[in-house]
């Protein structure tokens, strides 16, 4: 089971409120007025039980666990020595210390074929760290029936898997509808917490369209307070009708436990996935090849622009969809296909729904001006490809000059941001060991630790590209683009930050007040 430690008031409900409401209502009339509350309440005593549903569903749910084996190299030095005698280029000598180790992973998963197909999260069934190989899959039926599961196809994307076992006439259950699933509807989860076995447990629909990465076509799912825990994953969530409308995934929690705060992919996600997976095809997504950001606070603050609408364009790929359709870095798209892109309709998760090579307009918010743009959709690459595109960052220590040496351009910097600029010069970028040689920006030498740059994360060599969007090639330019930020009442200004060989990233500051 995926989960998040230590998220608590931050997660809120995004999008309208819900209603108890059947039919309209005057404005005037409270959401709970008895008139409308007697249609909107559930039946008394209902549901009595789900012994009758537990029953007819739990054999078509199954335990997964894998074996694995980890490479593991053993080296005879003490911690830290090799790293010590590299820094002062000492060759160490040979050591082939490599150990096997075994290791393995529990999950859940359910039948959805007589003649055997499983589906569960690819993580169930994944390698559990760099250097380890599943060796064997293992599936075991409520009647502690055992196989061996032959793995059919994995989807990183979106954390599904597809495995095989050998038999008959199993048991199975059907993907229900969850376009159709409410806010309150009550859900049975049915699977294998903490290694136990087959486990029931219910609860309600606590939201809908939850994000809980911020970022990917699938981070887009269905909150429930019915209990789940480590080794749910993969299980499935039925409706009060036994259909199965989510795959439980992932779960917030201080502890590890479950707090009442777990999800589950949406099944009008998962089918699609699972049917392409099933035919021993990659599923197919759509693709405009950009990276983004959502908008937070202080980056919408820094723009003019309201939050929870649009995601800000952190980098364009050369040559994408994007790119050719004249899409730039630090565009705000607001809508896809005359969709709005929102927190619960993220531009990654509209993107993915549309057909590839089909062409649709993109509106975009460019310096304060909404205009429109055409584009034709790609195939998203495979996960590895995308993984090349982004970079790596190493650290560098770079020493700011002493305040008497400081220019007024680079004073104003410091004043303004809480940080103090210096050129990037060759040398520095030799040290940041930056793999482009034509990177335009001011090095972060140093940051106050009481500066709202401080609070969002800017340390010492950090690049700022750009303030406000207008390039900040040397100190002066900087300090320009602070001013410019005081003289039109902005009391945020957006930074495009660069650390190391990462791709470049948005960063809205407070301004230090006078």
């Amino acid at each position: 089971m995926r989960y998040v430690y230590g998220i608590t008031a931050a997660l809120l409900l995004g999008g309208t409120a819900a209603t108890l409401t059947v039919g309209p209502v005057g404005a005037q009339t409270a959401q709970n007025d008895p008139s409308v509350i007697a249609r909107a309440a559930p039946r008394p005593g209902a549901p009595m039980s789900f012994a009758d549903l537990a029953a007819r569903l739990q054999p078509a749910v199954v335990n997964i666990s894998t074996k694995q084996s980890i490479e593991v190299n053993r080296s005879p030095f003490p911690p830290g020595f090799e790293e010590f005698f590299r820094r002062f280029g000492g060759q160490l000598p040979e050591n082939d210390n490599t150990i096997t180790q075994r290791g393995g992973s529990l999950g859940s998963g359910f039948i959805i074929s007589p003649d055997g197909y499983i589906v569960t999260n690819n993580h169930v069934i994944a390698p559990a760290r760099d250097g380890a190989t599943v060796d064997e899959i293992t599936v075991t039926l409520s009647n502690r029936r055992e196989y061996q599961a032959e793995l059919v196809g994995r989807d990183v994307a979106s954390d599904l898997a597809v495995l095989k076992i050998k038999d008959d006439n199993l048991p199975f259950v059907r993907f229900g509808d969850s376009t159709q699933t409410r806010v309150g509807d009550w859900v049975l989860a049915v699977g294998n917490p903490f290694g136990l076995g087959g486990t029931v447990t219910a609860g309600i629909v606590s939201a809908l369209h939850r994000g809980i990465t911020g970022s990917g076509a699938y981070d887009r799912y269905i909150q429930t307070d019915a209990s789940i825990n480590m080794g749910n994953s993969g299980g499935p969530m039925f409706d009060i009708n036994g259909n199965v409308i989510g795959i439980n995934t992932a779960l917030i929690s201080p502890t590890g436990g479950n707090v009442g705060i777990g999800f589950a992919i949406p099944a009008e996600q998962a089918r699609p996935v699972i049917d392409a997976l099933r035919r021993g095809e990659r599923p197919v997504r759509g693709y405009i090849g950009v990276s983004l950001q959502p908008l937070d606070e202080g980056i919408a603050d820094s723009l003019g622009i309201p939050r929870n609408r649009g995601e800000l364009i952190r980098g364009v790929q050369p040559g994408s969809p994007a790119a050719r359709a004249g899409i730039e870095q630090g565009d705000v798209i607001i809508t896809v296909n005359g969709e709005p892109v929102t927190p619960d309709q993220t531009l990654s998760y509209l993107v993915a729904q549309q057909p590839v090579g089909s062409r649709i307009p993109v509106e975009l918010i460019r310096s304060g001006q909404r205009r429109t743009v055409t584009l034709e959709v790609a195939e998203r690459p495979t996960e590895e490809e995308l993984a090349q595109i982004g970079g790596t960052g190493e650290e560098a220590e770079i020493k700011p000059q002493p305040e008497e040496q400081q220019s007024d351009s680079q004073r104003q910097a410091r004043e303004g941001l809480g940080v103090t600029v210096q050129t990037l010069t060759p040398a520095m970028a030799r040290q940041l060991r930056l793999n482009e040689t034509n990177v335009r920006g001011v090095v972060i030498a140093a940051v106050d630790p009481s500066s709202d740059a401080a609070a969002e994360g800017l340390r010492a060599g950090d690049i700022i590209l750009s303030i406000n969007q207008r390039e900040t090639p040397t100190p002066e330019a900087a300090a320009a683009a602070v001013e410019a930020a005081r003289r039109s009442n902005r009391g945020t200004v957006l930074l495009l930050i660069r650390r190391g060989n990462n791709p470049p990233l948005y960063v809205g500051v407070d301004l230090v007040r006078k």
